[in-house]
């Protein structure tokens, strides 16, 4: 049975959300809001989207909808996502939720107690490469994990202009909030949360950090270290290291050409995966999660730790 869906704001990244839509039948967009009336019925024109509103709100009396996707800037997810919750509607809320744990925990104890399913969307935990690649380390594949290394990074003036909301301190902008927030996420699920975290930043004349380098330890004497940037060239990077081999993903993040490297002593093997759509394998995993059919990939543990590390590495780079 098909979740149906509102879409609050037309921001780009819906254009990548609404084509894992259009490839199940798990999940159907039937209306957008924007604070421009005119804008919402544009998009929905051009989207095939049945239903347009010019106010957040408006989305949220439509008692049809049942679940909304917020990709608003960062400032405006805590926000949003409660007054969807108290409108009953289940919430997938774009990375990163908050740079404040005790937000995201407020969030979750709301969906919880009204029984609604709330996650936080990186993409990228849904698609089969991730999962291979991890059932790789558990399996001892490539020995006992030591290291996690990686990277994510791209030329956002140069991309979408000096005047990108992820520019803007007081909408939460930042290179660790945004790219950074996606090599924080593998790292705590490879290794487990940080034990400690160490954190160096250059802020750019905005006010917000453009380029984020990070250092985390883990138990069981494992270590992880990453860095992003908004004025640097387009890097995505992945590197696993075990005690006998190590991992090497090309394409971690958005996994456009998916296929994992596994490097040992006397050569390397490629290890070849099917093409998948990570927002068609969100949408179906948040579906089934409300229909009672599967688990919630992504709920409040992951949530929670992923904006406490985030804290912490901000903390510790001031």
């Amino acid at each position: 049975m098909s979740l149906r869906w509102g879409f609050m704001s037309t921001a780009r990244i819906n254009r990548l959300v609404l084509e894992g839509a259009r490839e199940t039948d798990r999940a159907e967009v039937i209306a957008v809001a924007s604070r421009d009336a005119a804008r919402a019925e544009a998009y929905a024109r051009d989207h095939a989207i049945e239903r347009a509103y010019g106010s957040y709100d408006a989305l949220l009396e439509d008692s049809d909808v049942e679940a909304v996707y917020i990709p608003l800037p960062n400032s405006m997810h805590f926000e949003w996502t409660l007054r969807a919750l108290e409108a009953g509607k289940h919430v997938l809320c774009e990375k990163p939720f908050s740079r404040h744990s005790e937000e995201v925990e407020r969030a979750f104890d709301v969906a919880d107690s009204a029984g609604l399913v709330l996650s936080e969307g990186f993409m990228f935990r849904h698609h089969p490469q991730t999962a291979k690649f991890a059932e790789l380390v558990a399996d001892g594949v490539i020995g006992r994990l030591r290291l996690v290394r990686a990277a994510f990074s791209f030329p956002l003036a140069a991309v979408h202009g000096a005047d990108d909301a992820r520019f803007r301190p007081e909408l939460d902008g930042g290179a660790l909030m945004d790219v950074g927030s996606y090599c924080v996420n593998a790292s705590r699920f490879l290794a487990g949360e940080p034990e400690s975290v160490s954190g160096e930043q250059v802020v750019g004349p905005s006010g917000v950090d453009v380029v984020f380098a990070g250092a985390l330890t883990h138990a069981g004497e494992v270590v992880s270290h990453f860095d992003c940037g908004f004025v640097v060239p387009r890097r995505g990077e992945l590197e696993i290291v075990g005690e006998e081999a190590t991992l090497v993903v090309g394409d971690p993040w958005h996994v456009y050409e998916p296929g994992i490297e596994l490097r040992r002593r006397d050569g390397v093997e490629q290890i070849p995966l099917e093409r998948a759509n990570s927002y068609q394998q969100e949408l179906e995993n948040i579906a089934d999660a409300v229909r009672g059919d599967a688990p919630l990939l992504l709920g409040r543990d992951d949530a929670v730790g992923q904006a406490r590390t985030i804290e912490a590495l901000y903390r510790s780079a001031a």
